[in-house]
């Protein structure tokens, strides 16, 4: 049982470790999940909870994680990841039989996997879950029950800071498709489907059947063609249909007329500002950071923009009350999101390129961003 207990310690703990990770380093993505959830249950009045259930979330699993794989507070730590598991695998058994949401954000955005799968996959981890519960005392505790306690509180704060620091920056790691360095341009588009043709021939006597690559058979010799008939078709999926990463996002003006092509497109550098709820965006932000920078970004000829999910009332009065003197457009709030967890947040690119983000906390000056990119070379 000893190697059985190893595996399963190993399992268990990298397990957690990893999913409160990539939890823990984008908490305002797995706080729209759990919306995501609230609206999917009919519970949107405790969507106020999702933010600090997020942190929570991602907090106990990495604590337990380190617990179980180090050996820290061994009682406790298996009694954790057996309650988490005794709750989390029945409830993603429901989810996967019911499907309120297409993807259970379990490993945040670095793994996606299916609702079933994510049952599978827990079904394992419960194995693991119980082996360590009912082994627990065969762990001897590698320091003293004072040294465990200091170690699990710093393993506390260490993860909680960091989900604290990622949600008032950006995530450490960027595991979506608008992370810097992508193509956008290339994500948009759907990967097509490469598939070759065999013909399938019946020889009218002799009824033997054979395969010809479609354009490579004898269709011009008459004798074969008097003795062969087509009688069906096989398709060998080379390389299957895959859906566009990005797959919602557009720039769209007041009249509708959409200007994606035309931005993403653009030779030079594009700054975009994105925002995606003018209702609750920092205020402050545009004030102090946005609008001057905007000001010498467009003297130096450069585009600046901002995309919003808002109305068009919204942007009227945004932009009346807080004299923005630069063009807004209408976006996916979804996808502006995804694009970038700050709201507002500044987005680099470059000819379809993302080449830099900055949180409301961090945009630099024109002159910052100027150096950094090489705009005056």
């Amino acid at each position: 049982m000893k190697w059985i207990l190893w595996l399963s310690r190993i399992t268990l703990g990298l397990v957690f470790i990893f999913s409160g990770f990539v939890k823990a380093i984008d908490p305002l993505g797995s706080a729209y999940k759990f919306q995501d959830y609230f609206l999917a249950f009919g519970t949107e009045w405790i969507s106020f909870s999702a933010l600090p259930l997020a942190i929570a979330l991602s907090t106990l699993e990495f604590v337990i994680g380190v617990g179980v794989l180090a050996g820290i507070r061994m009682r406790l730590s298996a009694w954790g990841g057996l309650l988490f598991m005794a709750f989390f695998t029945p409830l993603t058994l429901y989810i996967a039989i019911t499907d309120p949401v297409p993807d259970c954000g379990c490993f945040g955005d670095a793994i996606i996997i299916s609702n079933w799968e994510t049952f599978y996959k827990n079904l394992f981890i419960l194995a693991a879950a119980i082996v360590v519960f009912v082994h627990r005392n065969k762990v001897r505790p590698p320091w003293s029950k004072p040294v465990d306690n200091i170690l699990l509180a710093l393993t506390t704060i260490a993860i909680v800071w960091l989900s604290v620091y990622c949600l008032r920056n950006l995530p450490v790691i960027d595991f979506r498709p608008w992370k810097v360095g992508n193509d956008i341009s290339e994500l948009v588009m759907p990967t097509e489907e490469i598939a070759e043709v065999y013909l399938i021939f019946e020889n009218q006597e002799t009824g033997e059947r054979r395969e010809y690559p479609a354009g490579d058979y004898p269709w011009d010799d008459p004798e074969w063609a008097a003795q062969w008939l087509f009688k069906d078709q096989r398709r060998e999926v080379v390389q299957p249909y895959r859906e566009a990463e990005i797959d919602a996002f557009y720039i769209e003006d007041e009249f509708g007329d959409d200007l994606t092509d035309f931005y993403m497109t653009k030779p030079g550098y594009l700054f975009m500002v994105v925002a995606h709820d003018l209702y609750r965006t920092n205020t402050g932000a545009f004030g102090q950071r946005i609008t001057p920078l905007a000001r010498e970004a467009e003297d130096a000829g450069y585009p600046f923009i901002v995309l919003t999910g808002s109305s068009l009332d919204a942007i009227e009065s945004f932009r009346h009350a807080h004299q923005t003197p630069y063009p807004f457009y209408l976006s996916d709030e979804i996808e502006l999101k995804t694009i970038i967890r700050s709201n507002p947040g500044l987005v680099l690119i470059k000819e379809g390129v993302v080449k830099g983000k900055w949180s409301h906390r961090n945009i630099p000056s024109f002159e910052e961003v100027a150096a950094e990119m090489g705009l005056h070379e």
